[in-house]
């Protein structure tokens, strides 16, 4: 990777902090997003032959402060606005490089209760998340969505704008008042991990998402310990994140779950997840969060045990059915019933989800193929294949599609 691209990676990478700083600061998304976009470019040209700075996020933060108090100055109606934000001046120049060291407030968690506000429809609160505290791009949100990129654009555009009109106070609630927000944070952080572990490489744009949620859920569960599904969704990150070690071989090639080896795996992480369930469990609620949670649990085993008991995954997946219904969950219960039942009844189970709905979902093709090559239907895997991999899959998984398909030619 050349200095370019370092550096690049290392603006895309304190996009997240930065943008949440300075949306608390200034209680504007779209002024936080612009601010961070100029000093990114501003990055780009007086960084790209000079030594980085040590502190890259708190010499972005304070770029894009000041180029967004010159830009409050410069519209006179909102004078009032930057006198109440930053009484007196906005930035003091006396010491430029004490400011760039100073480490900036960490507002993401605060973030996300804003942006799961309830005047905010229920159907943007996660893309507005993933959007603006966890930097992930438009185009990725819409697939992650199987929505148009255009009509993504104008829900994101639409949330933003309910924010200010509703006059949506940055702060975080009252915790008698989380429960009304909960379940949309708690859906964010699933969809923000489950875009992450996609890229099993890290090689993507959002490369430090995983860590991030990882981090972000943990956090949850210390704020609110007696959460059984706060304690579920915690557990079921670890428990995925406890296999980044294992998910690429040698070659950069994406390594399926239960090709896995377990001894790469994190222990740590994995206990961790064990007792947070044992303590979601002691409460009493059970939820579709710990169901999934279960259902880590039980591929972890592996490690100690040796073997997968997929009988019991496909129990937990009858539940998580009735109470999570979707396509998501379909496919992984059809996958995990073909461990047990054989391929031609999972395929059944394939079939009977609305292709039409999921022309444009990478794992549906993955899952066809797999199971189609298991029945010997080798000219159907072919297509299959070549269907997921014209979705623009992640490089590790390119290449392990690619891999496949070659073997279905052996």
């Amino acid at each position: 990777m050349n200095g370019g691209s370092r550096l690049g990676a290392a603006i895309i990478a304190a996009r997240p902090a930065v943008v949440a700083a300075l949306a608390a600061r200034f209680r504007d998304l779209d002024l936080a997003e612009e601010g961070f976009a100029d000093a990114a470019e501003q990055a780009t040209r007086s960084l790209l032959h000079a030594p980085p700075p040590a502190n890259l996020a708190g010499w972005l933060h304070v770029a894009a402060r000041r180029r967004i108090i010159d830009r409050l100055r410069r519209d006179a109606r909102l004078a009032r606005i930057l006198e109440q934000i930053v009484p007196g001046s906005a930035c003091d120049d006396t010491d430029v490089g004490a400011l760039f060291d100073q480490p900036i407030p960490d507002e993401r968690l605060r973030l996300i209760f804003i942006c799961c506000h309830p005047a905010i429809a229920p159907d943007a609160r996660a893309a507005l998340t993933l959007r603006i505290v966890c930097g992930v791009s438009t185009e990725r949100i819409a697939a992650a969505f199987l929505m148009a990129v255009p009509a993504m654009f104008q829900r994101l555009t639409r949330a933003k704008a309910k924010i200010r009109e509703a006059r949506v106070p940055f702060e975080v609630p009252p915790q008698h008042l989380w429960g009304e927000r909960l379940a949309a944070v708690l859906a964010t952080l699933e969809i923000g991990y489950a875009l992450a572990y996609q890229d099993a490489a890290g090689s993507e744009p959002t490369a430090d998402l995983g860590p991030e949620v990882l981090r972000l859920a943990a956090m949850l569960a210390e704020l609110l310990p007696d959460d059984p599904e706060v304690l579920g969704l915690a557990a079921l990150v670890q428990l995925a994140e406890s296999r980044r070690g294992a998910r690429v071989d040698t070659t950069g090639c994406m390594v399926p779950l239960s090709e896995q080896d377990t001894a790469r795996w994190n222990a740590g992480l994995i206990a961790s997840a064990a007792r947070m369930m044992h303590r979601a469990a002691m409460l009493g609620r059970s939820g579709p969060y710990q169901i999934m949670a279960a259902i880590h649990l039980t591929h972890a085993r592996r490690r100690e045990e040796g073997a997968t008991d997929w009988q019991a995954i496909v129990r937990l997946y009858d539940v998580l059915v009735s109470l999570r219904p979707g396509a998501v969950v379909a496919i992984n219960r059809a996958l995990a019933r073909a461990r047990v039942e054989g391929p031609l009844a999972a395929l059944a189970d394939l079939d009977a989800i609305d292709a039409a709905s999921l022309a444009a979902f990478r794992p549906w093709h993955a899952a066809r193929a797999h199971l189609q090559v298991a029945t010997g239907d080798v000219e159907a895997a072919q297509a299959s294949y070549r269907a997921a991999l014209a979705l623009n899959p992640p490089r590790a998984e390119r290449l392990y599609l690619e891999a496949r398909l070659a073997g279905t030619s052996a």
